[in-house]
């Protein structure tokens, strides 16, 4: 459900850049208040692990169209809304810088799309309202997928409002609802399931995780979850469907094409400039055509790879700069 620059005017996409900016802003405010005693590297290995997984389109059967997990909703369980939200939001703007996943001009609406609505919706009002304090296996399956299902579909409901709203004539509001909504409802509870198997998993393995009372995370579950990523994003990721994601899907029944042309203007341009010029393997691969399949599969590999590792290291860095600013003000400083 990644947008592109076309979907958007620019007035609406820099609106919502500056609305997720100022949530981002938000979140690192209050993060920074908080004791990090584990929850960096957890951070660090979560977000690789979604980058990754969300490289993995799976089919829907019956349909022609694919999908792949958004991630907001574990991550919040995992984290906490607010760090949930700084990691997808790393996430998603590594993806289009680097590997053109998504515009620049849209990376604002795309970060509150996915980001906003599982952290800050689905999580708190849903989740923990039904599953508790995870002792009850069939809570928690309702709560993973009747939360994913909601956060993607408000998610989705904001790319129709968002094209509306940027005076897209050639995607009508009733015709893309009528489309949008089935589709990433199914999408949704594919991703409750997923969801459900790896807290299922942290459960058995180490529930401290899942409580309120998180205790320091051991170095088992950081390393599994750095493993799931080098698995996904090296491995798995090259069985990932070909056929067009939700968003694409939706749009190719409106219109006929899986993109639209979109209104030419100086900004969308000017981001379109910016990320041709970054993106060292877009579409998750070579420049050009690639030459041999083998040579494909490498560029997916890699891309796999090196997008989960940016996504640690810029984590890690993060939390090193909040670390330092907690420092500093415990010695008094400014």
């Amino acid at each position: 459900m990644h947008m592109s620059d076309a979907l958007l005017s620019p007035s609406v996409g820099i609106t919502f850049c500056a609305i997720s900016g100022a949530i981002l802003a938000f979140s690192a405010k209050k993060v920074s208040r908080e004791e990090d005693t584990y929850k960096t590297p957890l951070m660090a290995v979560t977000g690789a692990f979604i980058f990754a997984s969300q490289m993995i389109n799976f089919s829907i059967p019956g349909t022609g169209s694919s999908g792949h997990i958004g991630g907001g909703l574990l991550l919040s369980i995992l984290l906490g809304p607010h760090r949930a939200f700084i990691t997808l939001a790393s996430v998603l703007t590594l993806q289009a810088l680097f590997f053109a996943d998504g515009g620049i001009l849209a990376l604002g609406a795309n970060v509150f799309n996915l980001a906003f609505f599982p952290a800050f919706i689905a999580y708190p009002l849903i989740f923990k309202s039904i599953c508790g304090d995870f002792s009850n296996k069939k809570r928690m399956a309702v709560a993973s997928v009747t939360a994913a299902v909601v956060g993607l579909l408000f998610g989705s409901f904001f790319v129709i409002l968002q094209t509306v709203a940027s005076g897209n004539s050639e995607l009508p509001f009733k015709t893309f609802v009528l489309f949008m909504l089935p589709i990433h409802f199914v999408i949704g509870i594919v991703e409750g399931i997923v969801t459900l198997g790896v807290i299922s998993f942290i459960r058995s393995t180490q529930p401290a995780l899942l409580m309120a009372n998180k205790e320091q995370t051991k170095t088992r579950i950081v390393l599994s979850l750095m493993f799931a990523a080098i698995l996904v994003g090296g491995v798995f990721s090259l069985f990932a469907s070909s056929s067009p994601d939700g968003l694409e899907w939706s749009i190719a029944r409106v219109t006929g094409s899986e993109e639209i042309s979109g209104s030419e203007n100086i900004i969308a341009s000017f981001a379109t400039k910016i990320q041709e010029k970054m993106a060292f393997l877009p579409d998750y691969g070579f420049r050009g055509d690639a030459t041999s399949t083998a040579k494909a599969y490498v560029g997916t590999s890699l891309s796999g790879l090196l997008g989960a590792m940016l996504v640690g290291g810029v984590l890690v860095l993060f939390g090193f700069l909040i670390r330092k600013r907690n420092r500093k003000m415990g010695n008094g400083c400014c």
